[in-house]
């Protein structure tokens, strides 16, 4: 059976986009928990919860958070776990705020960080960091890729044909 992945938001108001990463990670089979949890206002709960999910058999934790988006480097620095960061748009700053705070680490705590809202992408990444020890995880994300191809192949087809109607 494959490891869990954990997907922790700092606020509820994160589940509309952090929904996607939930929706992909299913696509794969990739069992997993969804917990919201705050840098700032639960930091004890955060750092239990990471010092722990090794043990609770997790594999990757992704985290999403707005802001000064603290989550990430809270639960990296508490785990050995790879930690994926999401910085989530904000009415400030566009989310420029969150995407500097998720990227800039200090050595030895990485963070790997996805684009602005990038759920989905965030639970892809963990699909392929678990793939490494999943066949059947590889085996997914080697038909998705094919299927994206396709998607792509129709639609230089179809302009093609649009280009050609001319």
């Amino acid at each position: 059976m494959s490891k869990k992945v954990a997907v922790i938001m700092g606020s509820d108001s994160d589940f509309p986009v952090v929904k996607s990463a939930l929706t992909e990670l299913k696509k794969y089979d990739i069992p997993f928990e969804c917990h919201v949890m705050s840098a700032h206002r639960t930091p004890a709960e955060a750092a239990k919860f990471a010092v722990s999910a090794k043990d609770s058999g997790f594999g990757v934790i992704i985290c999403a958070a707005g802001m000064a988006a603290h989550l990430a480097g809270v639960i990296a620095g508490n785990t050995t776990l790879p930690v994926i960061g999401i910085p989530m748009k904000s009415s400030v700053l566009d989310g420029m705020d969150a995407l500097l705070a998720t990227v800039m680490m200090p050595p030895g705590v990485p963070v790997a960080t996805v684009a602005i809202n990038g759920a989905k992408n965030a639970a892809v990444l963990a699909a392929q960091i678990l793939a490494l020890s999943d066949d059947s995880i590889a085996e997914k994300l080697v038909s998705e890729k094919s299927a994206m191809a396709d998607g792509v192949i129709a639609k230089d087809e179809k302009l093609q044909q649009e280009i050609d109607a001319l």
